[in-house]
């Protein structure tokens, strides 16, 4: 497959993505000075309890700028395109596509590492002080396209919204300036393979025996939950507090819970059918005996 030739300077491109984090590189195209022939996306569908078809956030952007807009993924090789900018579609490309119109796409990690569904919970959960964003071009593989250029970001102590906020930023520079500046020759990924494997539930339930740092990087993610006197117990906010435990995991002192290591220091807490909830304001109200265990 060809690389892309872009000297540099706006073009006539497609633009594929679907999710609020497809948005803001929209955005920053259009007003870069590119001409977007078309945004495809995905259809509408029913969100929450409505019965009203809604739009996908890149689609409502779309038409909120005067842009055509489709569902239709093949609708991209009759507007005479110089080549695609993906981000979050979320489909797979076929190359009878590809072969037509090349693509490049933005993706939150710095490749090879956390190639797939979950990059931006995965750096998290591993504790990488780093992470960022490349702009690759798409190849049959997944995410295993030549880059074009990465930028790079310190991870820190961001929770998921946080991290995805300053990617999101990162993204919409590298893409612009990458696109003003022209392509040039792509460079194979180099390093370690790692796959950001897509989270589910069960990922986000907290097991005390673990150490605080870990279980503060699930609670990052903002779907940290456990359970307490047989209910559903969600935690939003903890810190760390490294002082060593002589007693059993999840074992309530305070605001504190015992854990595998070191203390985890509730911050925000919510209880099952409540409101979040400061996590002194929730201590002081709840009935909790010196027997009372998280997640028992």
């Amino acid at each position: 497959m060809a690389h892309i030739a872009h000297p540099g300077g706006p073009a006539r491109i497609v633009y594929l993505g679907s999710p609020e984090i497809a948005v803001a590189p929209l955005k920053a195209l259009v007003q870069a000075g590119h001409e977007v022939a078309l945004v495809v996306t995905n259809p509408d569908r029913r969100r929450g309890r409505g019965k009203d078809l809604m739009p996908t956030p890149v689609k409502a952007c779309a038409i909120e700028l005067g842009l055509p807009v489709s569902d239709i993924l093949d609708d991209v090789l009759g507007v005479g395109a110089a080549f695609g900018v993906v981000v979050a579609y979320g489909h797979i490309i076929g190359n009878h596509v590809l072969d037509v119109l090349p693509m490049v796409n933005i993706h939150f990690s710095l490749l090879p590492r956390w190639r797939g569904a979950a990059p931006l919970e995965r750096a998290i959960l591993a504790g990488d002080e780093t992470t960022g964003v490349c702009l690759m071009e798409i190849a049959e593989a997944l995410d295993e396209g030549d880059v074009y250029g990465r930028a790079e970001i310190p991870v820190a102590n961001q929770t998921l919204d946080e991290l995805r906020e300053s990617l999101v930023l990162a993204s919409c520079d590298l893409l612009v300036t990458e696109l003003s500046n022209g392509l040039g020759t792509p460079e194979p990924q180099a390093g370690d393979v790692t796959y950001a494997r897509k989270l589910k539930s069960d990922d986000f339930a907290l097991d005390f025996s673990e150490s605080a740092e870990q279980l503060a990087r699930v609670i990052r993610l903002g779907r940290a939950h456990t359970t307490l006197q047989g209910k559903r117990f969600a935690i939003k906010a903890a810190s760390v507090h490294g002082e060593p435990c002589d007693v059993a995991p999840g074992v309530l002192d305070g605001v504190r819970v015992a854990t595998g290591q070191g203390w985890l220091v509730l911050e925000t807490v919510q209880p099952e059918g409540k409101k979040p909830v400061a996590a002194d304001d929730w201590r002081r109200g709840a009935r909790i005996d010196p027997t009372t265990v998280l997640g028992a």
